[in-house]
């Protein structure tokens, strides 16, 4: 007997012709059809009109930080908010809801929250002068912090760091309030309300020390509930982490095994420049322990460089009006060794490369594992992409290298945002910058995410920064894509992408029930107004995970 089938569909199945409805039993989709198909074997199931709406396999996002991204649904959201006065007001009236917090905290601050320079500890002191307080910016890669913070974190005065980080000092000899990069942020995080728990997959891959309580562990499963909740109420069913380690993938275990885990949930071992090979070995043990279709590690994430916002993206040539390239995290010879290891473990490896540079070595690497291990569908990934020289882009395909990308980290889908970042590149840059059309258009493979949290984990103004073209000045290249292509990189492509294409991604009889019925016609909406739909139901392994 039919569990479920929804009717009145425009059913994108990716598999062919489109259809109009679909039947579901025991978690598996068992037949796509005409409404007068599945109406005939519907029986005694429940019935979910779609109203002539989109129906699509559910949302895979292949870039989230899934631990954090919850613990920031209760934090301050500092997005748009400049200027003293407005930040004063902002976190001032946060301040007051949390009195017992030791460290307040917020994120998304901008860059250019004072204007034309940075913040300073100076001015969060002025802001709020009697209480510790840190905020993070949208991108995750520089912190600051007032001088009550840094005395808490005792690094007011500085202190050695990993290579790649950097407590910003100023000529008095102490801390200017920037931090930069994992380590600099580290000894500021621990005192965050979750201890900075959330964050450890980040900022080195291991898990908390000491060990949570069961009292904090119980409270850091209740944040990840709250947060796979919240990712099905956009539609999505599958995730891929970022960041990882085995405390995570404990809490997520329980949440299965109480029936609590609403996407399914990929998580890597997240390798630091800093640690020995041989850490390795503890993504084979993840990979031998968690191996359910709701929750499995078979990847190894990695970080090359920064981000460009903070120069810490490493470039081939120095970056304007400045003598410094960024610094690599990993020299050539201990990535490539890294990469080759990983890769004759039958590991897949994802990598965060921000700059022409970082690419480019990350793309080396990668060879060189193919040379020392002999190709294999690896389906290795390169994350963000944030500009390529011309010379490799043809290398995505040639070896056969995931382009992940997030469209609205791309100044494309914010034309405004262009004059804060064009200074930060050369001329020759500007044309290769977020090259995800490029890339496909190369013949690689694309998928999308948002990277939440450092955009919402909402997924359809994604989508619409990806197909709605803006006008773009000077050498800036359009990068739009299709509605159909964005949708696909978004669903059929994750799925191949965690090599699942056999399982997901598509909505055929046979396949996972992942599904999302949203509440209009996508096809029939304005690109500029895909943003506004929503998820009508969800229905993850054929539960229903999310319903208006």
């Amino acid at each position: 007997m039919t569990d479920l089938v929804i009717l009145n569909g425009k059913v994108l199945t990716f598999n062919g012709p489109d259809a109009e409805a679909l039947a579901i039993k025991d978690g598996l989709i068992t037949a796509v059809g005409t409404n007068a198909e599945i109406r005939a074997i519907a029986g005694s199931a429940q019935v979910f009109d779609a109203q002539g709406n989109t129906v699509l396999p559910g949302f895979i996002d292949s870039h989230v930080h899934l631990f954090q991204g919850a613990a920031e649904l209760e934090y301050l959201d500092l997005t748009g908010i400049t200027g003293l006065d407005a930040l004063t007001q902002a976190i001032r009236s946060y301040a007051a809801q949390r009195p017992d917090d030791v460290l307040l905290y917020a994120y998304a601050a901008s860059y250019h929250a004072m204007g034309d320079r940075s913040l300073t500890r100076h001015d969060l002191d002025a802001v709020l002068p009697d209480r510790p307080f840190a905020c993070l910016a949208p991108d995750g890669h520089t912190a600051w912090a007032n001088t009550s913070a840094l005395e808490s974190a005792g690094i007011l005065k500085g202190r050695e760091v990993d290579e790649g980080s950097e407590i910003v000092m100023g000529p008095d000899g102490t801390a200017t309030g920037e931090l930069r990069e994992a380590a600099a942020m580290a000894p500021v995080m621990k005192f965050t309300p979750l201890g900075g728990r959330d964050m450890e997959g980040s900022l080195t891959g291991a898990d908390p020390v000491p060990a949570p309580t069961p009292a904090q562990r119980a409270i850091d499963k209740a944040v990840l509930e709250q947060g796979l909740k919240h990712c099905a109420s956009f539609g999505i069913t599958g995730l891929h982490n970022m960041d990882g380690n085995l405390y995570q993938l404990e809490l997520l275990s329980e949440l299965e095994a109480e029936g609590k885990l609403l996407c399914r949930t990929e998580v890597p071992l997240h390798l630091k420049h800093t640690d020995p090979l041989e850490r390795l070995e503890e993504a084979a043990y993840m990979r031998r322990t968690y191996t359910s279709s709701h929750l499995w590690s078979a990847r190894v994430k990695m970080f090359i460089d920064g981000v460009i916002e903070n120069r810490t993206a490493f470039m081939l040539q120095p970056y304007p009006e400045t003598g410094g390239c960024g610094a690599p995290l990993f020299s050539a010879a201990h990535f490539n060794e890294a990469c080759i290891r990983a890769d004759a473990m039958g590991l897949q490896i994802s990598v965060h490369a921000c700059g022409d540079a970082g690419v480019r070595r990350t793309l080396d690497a990668f060879e060189a594992a193919r040379r020392a291990n002999g190709a294999r569908d690896s389906r290795h990934r390169i994350e963000h992409i944030e500009t390529i020289s011309a010379d490799d882009i043809s290398r995505f395909r040639e070896l056969g290298v995931i382009a992940s990308m997030q469209p609205l980290h791309a100044p494309h889908t914010c034309p405004e945002a262009i004059p804060e970042l064009e200074p930060l590149l050369h001329g020759h840059q500007i044309p290769t910058a977020f090259p995800s059309r490029t890339l496909r258009e190369s013949g690689a493979k694309v998928i999308f995410s948002t990277d939440w949290p450092v955009v919402p984990v909402d997924v359809m103004p994604t989508i619409q920064g990806a197909v709605a073209r803006q006008p773009l000045p000077g050498s800036w290249q359009e990068q739009s894509h299709s509605l159909r292509d964005a949708l696909a990189a978004y669903t059929c492509d994750g799925a191949w992408a965690e090599f699942n294409e056999h399982r997901k991604g598509k909505l055929r009889a046979g396949m996972m029930a992942d599904v999302v019925v949203m509440d209009r016609d996508l096809a029939a909406q304005r690109a500029d107004q895909l943003s506004l739909a929503r998820a009508a139901l969800t229905i993850c392994g054929g539960q229903i995970t999310f319903e208006v």
